[in-house]
């Protein structure tokens, strides 16, 4: 199952959509008589046999055409803080120590960082370059990780129970703010600085999250190409780490790293600018786009 959130109209009240089988309609969740309002609602609430429901009678049901329905992110305004892990990928980890001072090319347990996202912004929406601030401005494909049930104390083997899906997070980063600071929240945390979509994927349609073909163009220049098979620290140790001291709430959103291939890495690096068209694709779930103003 596919899920979204969109508008019919500027003006409309955000809705909760399911994606059709052919990926070209939306059918509105009220059509399966369900009453939640957010996606953040249903991910609390939603049952087993809902979910069975819906996959049953999702062909007989009449949907909006998905080019006619504004989209928004999957969950515009998270409940928290997104948490985000800093150099998971070992190549990655290689060009940040070359360009950002004080950083090591291996570290042996996670880096986690957080996120402050306002609104998230969704595919086809604009992206801020905040250039009164901001001269290296970057991008970062991540595999985003989204907790079903309130988690703590969690064993990996037992982390699969506790996801309700995945989906795509481009993690935009302002690089000169990220290394003045030696910090990163200020410079993640720009308001538009995280696109997030186009839709949450069940996990139950993704059964190995570990082995998606993860990448992103910019201008359609192929900048990153990796597998989330390369991830150093696995989905199912993140989680058993992080909910052995911290409430992994329904809703949490979980940005599991990016691959090699983001603009500082390149020499000279190729930091965005306005007018820049950023693609972001993961195996099984989609792609996102969004122009740097």
């Amino acid at each position: 199952m596919k899920l979204l959130t969109y508008r019919e109209t500027i003006n409309s009240q955000p809705e909760i959509g399911v994606l059709s089988k052919d990926s070209q309609s939306v059918i509105p969740i009220k059509e399966f008589g369900l009453s939640y309002e957010t996606v953040n609602e249903l991910i609390m609430n939603i049952t087993h046999s809902e979910s069975v429901h819906i996959m049953n009678h999702i062909d007989e049901k009449q949907g909006i055409k998905l080019s006619d329905v504004i989209k928004m992110a999957p969950i515009p305004e998270p409940r928290q803080d997104i948490i985000c892990l800093g150099m998971n990928y070992k190549a990655h980890a290689e060009e940040t120590a070359k360009f950002l001072s004080g950083y090591k090319e291996q570290y042996p347990k996670p880096i986690y960082f957080s996120k402050r996202v306002n609104l998230a912004v969704p595919d086809g929406g604009t992206i801020s370059s905040h250039r009164d601030i901001v001269k290296k401005m970057d991008y970062e494909v991540e595999l985003a990780v989204i907790i079903g049930k309130d988690a703590r104390n969690i064993k990996p083997e037992e982390a699969e129970d506790f996801i309700f899906g995945y989906s795509i997070i481009n993690d935009f980063s302002a690089r000169d703010l990220q290394d003045e600071r030696k910090q990163w929240y200020f410079g993640k945390s720009l308001d538009d600085f995280t696109a997030f979509g186009p839709w949450i994927v069940t996990k139950d349609e993704i059964p190995d999250a570990e082995n998606l073909d993860i990448k992103c163009w910019v201008n359609g220049e192929l900048r990153q190409n990796s597998n989330t098979s390369m991830l150093i620290h696995k989905i199912g140790d993140i989680i058993s780490e992080l909910s052995s001291g911290i409430l992994l709430k329904s809703g949490t959103i979980i940005a599991t790293g990016t691959p090699e291939g983001v603009g500082f890495g390149f020499s000279p690096p190729k930091f965005l600018k306005p007018g820049d068209v950023v693609k972001c694709e993961i195996q099984n779930i989609g792609t996102i786009e969004n122009v740097i103003v």
